[in-house]
């Protein structure tokens, strides 16, 4: 059975520093620079509607109309393709635990009677992705992913088999995670060390893309979910099953590789690497989505001189026996 291609045909972001995907490979700062200022939601899309709204919903929310923008979705302000045939998948493991905390301090100290019914909902981590849909109509499926360090390529891949499945034309997959105290104690990380802000990508089935005559930035091939690094790269890169000792492994080289956070493995040999950690902090739910955007934004050069040959690899998660995932991503066929 031939599978529809998925593209990315939109980028949005709502980062300290970033203006666009051209920014997500920037170096990291040198030790000692200033950092940038938190990212303000009300300067990027209004106040209005946000006064109840949680910090993470509130990042989503930006995100998320930066995206549809960059897809040529907003033209207007208003959605231009049916409402339900666009889905919202949103990723985020600690995106929310500020309310969650706030909600149960309050109880503790108040009694139920102290809690604000407005506040309350935020204490649903599907807050994220219903806030989204709501606001600017994506009436198709909605799901939350909360899924640890794979978190965001298990929604990335959720997104896919959603287009693949029929259930929707396009998916708005957000990363989102936010900074605070209650995330720094339990992290043990100061602020410095963690990503406050979140991305958003436009998924589409090509088909829908070409009807409405927009352009791919990049296209989104195999995923693969194993115990630790090497297994899903030897899934992806095309390691022959069964290969004898010895034997080599005629591999699909990728042009960049989008590694976990810290990752120092020898996997993959000497493919360029980034990552994304060392520039914007641990990103917990969002890496994923962070890292496709990021390596969509880089296939969209190609052919500029500014891209490597092959594809690109993404893998989020942890090495040895513990749950690992990754996605290639390609240029678009015929990009200048």
């Amino acid at each position: 059975m031939n599978l529809p291609d998925i593209v990315v045909t939109g980028i949005g972001t709502a980062l300290p520093g970033v203006a666009g995907p051209a920014d997500l490979l920037r170096p990291a700062a040198p030790p000692g620079a200033s950092a940038a200022d938190p990212v303000d939601p009300g300067a990027l899309i209004g106040r209005r509607g946000l006064r109840y709204k949680d910090r993470a919903s509130r990042l989503a929310l930006c995100a998320a109309q930066e995206g549809l923008r960059d897809a040529g979705l907003l033209p207007d302000g208003e959605l231009s393709v049916p409402g339900t045939s666009t889905a919202v998948v949103v990723s985020s493991n600690l995106g929310n635990l500020d309310t969650v905390c706030e909600v149960a301090d309050g109880i503790k100290e108040h009694g139920v009677a102290g809690i604000s019914p407005m506040g309350l909902p935020n204490a649903s981590s599907n807050v994220v992705a219903s806030s989204v849909a709501i606001r600017y109509g994506l009436r198709g499926p909605n799901l939350m992913v909360c899924n640890g360090a794979t978190s965001g390529l298990d929604a990335m891949h959720w997104s896919m088999v959603m287009i693949r499945a029929g259930r929707a034309d396009r998916v708005v997959v957000i990363g989102v995670e936010t900074s605070n105290r209650y995330v720094e104690g339990l992290l043990g990380r100061p602020a410095a060390e963690l990503l406050d802000g979140a991305v958003a990508l436009v998924l589409e089935r090509a088909s829908a893309a070409a009807e409405r005559g927009a352009e791919g930035l990049a296209v989104l091939g195999g995923y693969a979910r194993e115990a630790g690094v090497e297994a899903c790269l030897d899934r992806l890169l095309g390691a022959p099953a069964g290969a004898g000792a010895g034997a080599p492994a005629e591999r699909t080289a990728p042009g960049l590789w989008f590694v976990p956070e810290g990752y120092r493995g020898v996997a993959a040999g000497d493919v360029p690497r980034h990552d994304l950690t060392s520039t914007f902090g641990s990103a917990s739910g969002a890496l994923g989505v962070l890292q496709c955007a990021a390596a969509a934004g880089w296939l969209s050069n190609a052919g500029s001189g500014r891209c490597p040959a092959g594809p690109v690899l993404v893998t989020s998660g942890s090495d040895g026996d513990d749950a690992s995932a990754g996605l290639l991503l390609t240029a678009v066929a015929g990009t200048p």
